[in-house]
């Protein structure tokens, strides 16, 4: 099993598992004792079996220590929880139990109930009787409930009752994986963009997190005074070198940069990945020369780089970093991802987070740029689109910066992915890299110069593509498109490609169409879209983000997912059923953001 060493201060986070039980004594209890603590562990294997966190370790869970049949081992149990790191609960029973003295009270923690659907003892019983001790209590819990009816001494999880414990696990560990680290803001404000102007309040209250800044000099301070690891950097420079092909200058001949300038953009490149690394997780290395304070970064879970454009007026673009430190891989091998927002649009970065904490896999950061319409495409190019791409596609692509793992070079079952850094071979990092090239960067934009990666992202690929957005008087709420990439013929895309930008990585994007809504057409995807940026998934996993978006208090404003996929708290259904998107809304609002 390939793992490496947690980055960040402090434990990673464990599932907590509760057994509860009807507490009579003299024979109920005694009777309850083995099936209902076979269930914990049978919950913990599962999870355990399925489930690891963002550096590959598998994810540990802790069982009371007896079964909770009332008030006291609850808060036996708490005690124990608090002192284990435990981040979410799940409590299972297959009987009846005492509810508001069983419950989990602990309100800041995502919380599930399986209620065992058997006849013998009332599990489903109890279920609804603490869920609605949960909902009286203003602390929501998600319940899970099987479809069929088992025997009691049937130790097997149902398959719907497995989807729905990974679901909450899954989304419950990003809450609690989040909880107490740091967004970095490297510079400020980019352009005037929204994202970009972080907002504490909503780190802290929707989120747990803190927020640190760190002006953009001090990447020249740090190469001035050679803060970074010089080793490394030699071995980072030679590996640059061996495996990042420059392709052909775009600039007109007045504005090319000369072949002096452009092997010094290359150090500089190189530099800037370590520094921003080490600014964000800190590197033992710089207190063995003497630099203490630096050698603990920032706890920084994400970060972002302003660039544009009081850096890159002057100096080289952050393109190379971006790239290579939200890719699975470096000149150290396959690694997890570090999770930079190009701009600092802080609240892409939050949705890469999202992204990457629930697929443990990389993401794209792109801008939502062009909606082509199949008249539009045929017009320009005199081809008229078919197949996934019939009713037109959108063009994602980011200005010089996207993880390599955006190639799509990698594959499942012989087709292309983005998977977890332990599943990714050596093979699919050289075909990575083999199908990138780095671009000089287009002086107009970047007068600094640098080097911009460009590939194509191969088609077919189921993809999700989402965003945070803030909104004046509501609070965050969150976009979903589930879709899939699509590959254009050769010219086609040329054709439409520099029309934007050739030396930028694209992506061609179509949503799975409803027919209704945000989703009646492409075109009303894209208009309906709520920023310039979006954040591009592995996976469809828009059930798992509304999920998460339920245990943060974030509303969904628009997504195509199933509706029997959808997966909240018990008390959601209070708010109406008829009409889900609604009642979303009216819970996030009641229950208010999960930190304040």
């Amino acid at each position: 099993m390939k793992t490496v060493n947690n980055r960040f201060f402090g434990k990673l986070p464990k599932v907590g598992i509760r057994p509860a039980i009807d507490g009579r004594r003299k024979g109920i209890r005694e009777s309850l004792e083995d099936v209902t603590m076979n269930m914990a562990k049978s919950v913990a294997k599962l999870l355990t079996d399925n489930l690891r966190h963002y550096n590959g370790e598998p994810v540990e869970c802790v069982i009371a220590d007896t079964c909770i049949g009332g008030v006291a081992e609850a808060a036996q149990t708490a005690a124990k929880f608090a002192e284990e790191g435990v981040g979410l609960s799940i409590t299972v029973t297959p009987c009846w139990c005492y509810g508001s003295e069983t419950m989990d009270m602990t309100p800041e923690i995502p919380k599930a109930v399986w209620g065992f659907n058997g006849t013998e003892r009332p599990g489903a019983v109890y279920l609804a009787a603490v869920l609605a001790a949960h909902n009286q209590k203003g602390i929501p819990a998600f319940g899970i409930y099987g479809k069929d009816v088992q025997d009691l001494d049937d130790a097997t999880i149902p398959e719907d009752v497995q989807e729905k414990l990974l679901q909450f696990a899954k989304a419950g560990l990003v809450v609690a994986t989040l909880k107490g680290k740091s967004y970095l803001s490297i510079g400020s404000v980019s352009m005037g963009i929204a994202g970009s102007t972080v907002n504490p309040d909503f780190f802290q209250e929707y989120l747990g997190m803190r927020n640190e800044y760190v002006d953009m000099s001090e990447f020249v301070r740090r190469m001035d005074e050679e803060i970074y690891d010089k080793e490394e950097y030699i071995r980072a420079l030679k590996w640059v070198k061996e495996n990042c092909p420059e392709g052909p200058d775009h600039n007109p001949e007045h504005m090319q940069r000369t072949r002096e300038q452009k092997d010094r953009d290359w150090e500089v490149s190189v530099k800037m990945a370590l520094i921003a690394r080490d600014l964000m997780v800190g590197n033992p290395k710089l207190n063995q020369i003497g630099f203490g304070e630096e050698a603990l970064g920032h706890n920084a879970i994400a970060a972002g780089f302003q660039g544009q454009r009081q850096w890159t007026d002057h100096f080289l673009n952050g393109d190379f970093m971006e790239t290579i430190l939200n890719s699975s891989f470096d000149w150290d091998g396959i690694r997890p991802p570090y999770i930079m927002a190009t701009e600092n649009d802080s609240l892409n970065a939050v949705s890469m987070l999202f992204g990457h904490l629930l697929t443990n896999s990389a993401q794209i950061f792109a801008d939502v740029r062009t909606y082509w319409s199949p008249d539009a495409v045929e017009r320009v190019t005199g081809y008229k689109p078919e197949g996934l791409a019939s009713e037109g596609f959108i063009h994602l692509i980011n200005s010089g910066s996207a993880a390599l793992d955006g190639t799509g070079e990698q594959t499942r079952e012989g087709k292309p992915a983005m998977k977890p850094f332990w599943d990714i071979t050596e093979e699919e990092v050289q075909k990575c890299l083999a199908a990138t090239s780095w671009r000089p960067a287009a002086t107009g934009y970047f007068r600094g110069g640098g080097f911009s990666s460009d590939f194509l992202t191969k088609g077919n690929m189921p993809v999700t593509i989402l965003r945070i957005n803030l909104i004046k008087g509501l609070g965050p709420v969150l976009q979903i498109a589930e879709g899939y990439t699509i590959e254009l013929p050769e010219k086609v895309h040329d054709i439409l490609d520099n029309r934007t930008d050739p030396t930028w990585p694209t992506t061609w994007f179509v949503p799975n169409l409803t027919g209704e809504g945000a989703f009646k057409d492409v075109y009303t995807v894209m208009n309906h879209w709520g920023a310039n940026h979006c954040v591009m998934s592995y996976g469809h996993i828009g059930s798992d983000l509304m999920t998460l978006a339920s245990m943060l208090r974030i509303p969904v404003n628009m997504h195509n997912v199933s509706e029997k996929k959808i997966f909240r708290p018990s008390a959601w259904a209070m708010f109406g059923t008829k009409d889900p998107e609604a009642a979303d809304y009216r819970a996030c609002q009641n229950f208010g953001p999960l930190y304040r």
